[in-house]
């Protein structure tokens, strides 16, 4: 289990929806490349609205629908850890941002199957 609170490093990476990396979507590559190295967790969030460095405007909207929407993938980890993966992000990366920044972490408890129920926050409406 996984169990940490206190300063972290939130690292977000920029790129486009058709970006790729050895064939396969460069964002599904970047989040497989991250677990294979058992980093706590990676999120990846599909944007309606943006432009990069180009200042072509991408959007969902159906007048001007867009087959390149930017993408924005998020993960928390130690700040040495964060350091660690920037090279291979640069290999993989050919155009694309990435930021980082200082987060407090309050709380993170993923259990194991075995655990389940043990801190269960979840709401049982229907227990009296």
């Amino acid at each position: 289990m996984h169990g940490f609170k206190g300063e972290r490093t939130l690292m977000r990476i920029y790129v486009g929806e058709r970006d790729k990396f050895h064939g396969k979507p460069l964002y599904e590559a970047i989040v497989m490349m991250l677990r294979s190295r058992h980093y706590a967790g990676v999120t990846v969030l599909r944007a309606i609205m943006g432009f990069g460095a180009s200042s072509h405007l991408r959007t969902d909207r159906i007048e001007v629908l867009s087959t390149d929407l930017p993408i924005v993938i998020e993960c928390v980890e130690t700040a040495e850890r964060i350091q660690e993966v920037l090279p291979a992000l640069d290999g993989m990366i050919g155009g694309g941002l990435i930021t980082l920044e200082r987060a407090n972490v309050i709380m993170y408890r993923p259990h194991a199957q075995d655990e389940e129920g043990a801190d269960d926050w979840s709401l049982d409406v229907g227990r009296a």
